[in-house]
């Protein structure tokens, strides 16, 4: 499955998987870096997706006739 199919839930779910594995402390060197390298994708990947839903996020505000107002949400 390539990178661009995988949705945020997923990525999420193999880091943490990956985080297991390394807790373990079974697998070698190799695998290890490897695992690791991996997570450390997955994090950048799902730091991107997480900072592009927040830039979607609408706040509701009420206007002076309490009817609900949408407006973009500005992050900190």
């Amino acid at each position: 499955m390539e990178r661009a199919d995988i949705n945020f839930d997923q990525s999420l779910g193999r880091l943490e998987e990956i985080v297991r594995l390394l807790e373990k402390g079974e697998l070698n060197l190799n695998d290890s870096v490897a695992a690791f390298e991996e997570g450390v994708s997955l994090v950048k990947e799902c730091n991107m997706a997480l900072a592009k839903a927040e830039q979607k996020v609408l706040m509701v505000k009420k206007d002076l006739d309490s009817q609900p107002v949408f407006v973009e949400f500005q992050g900190e």
